[in-house]
């Protein structure tokens, strides 16, 4: 099938088995090796992409069904030389040791500060009448927004650290530009 798949900003056309999966689409198609195959049945999260803003395992999903749909990777997160917030905290508290699961991680946090940012609640959510961003995020609720994601080598301190510092910069800058 032909199809137009929309990464990172740009269009792709592709040719494609209608039983191609995303994941490898992106990978054997596109050359976007960022996003990783682990274990292949939508349960570590190394594979994880946003859809029109929402994560996704890549593994999980075939290409034919996001035609059209603005599909971002980890290399849509930033650039050597101007990284996301997110990853130059990785970047500070070590949140990596592999390496494999950090692309995932990356793009799995970035939806999850959408989240936060937008009101959306979680499972451990302590005050669903108070607004998520007047709430100070813990780290129960990062790691319960981050479950879908593994780390072999168990950086979750780290991952967490970081995931705390852009929380709170960015309530920080958000209060200081009202």
């Amino acid at each position: 099938m032909r199809l137009i798949l929309t990464v990172n900003g740009a269009d792709h056309a592709v040719d494609l088995d209608p039983r191609t999966t995303l994941l490898d689409a992106l990978r054997h198609d596109l050359d976007l090796t960022g996003t990783k195959k682990g274990c292949d049945h939508g349960q570590c999260g190394a594979c994880t992409v946003l859809v029109n803003g929402q994560r996704i395992n890549a593994c999980l999903a075939l290409a034919v069904m996001h035609d059209g749909d603005e599909i971002t990777t980890v290399e849509g997160l930033g650039e050597v030389d101007h990284l996301s917030p997110l990853q130059s905290a990785f970047l500070t508290h070590d949140g990596f040791q592999c390496g494999f699961c950090t692309p995932g991680q990356l793009v799995s946090a970035t939806a999850m500060l959408t989240e936060l940012h937008d009101g959306w609640a979680s499972h451990v959510t302590e005050n669903l009448t108070e607004t998520l961003t007047a709430q100070p995020t813990s780290r129960a609720e990062i790691a319960e927004r981050m479950s879908g994601n593994l780390c072999r080598c168990a950086c979750y301190p780290g991952i967490v650290a970081a995931i705390e510092e852009v929380v709170v910069r960015s309530r920080a800058d958000r209060e200081a530009a009202e």
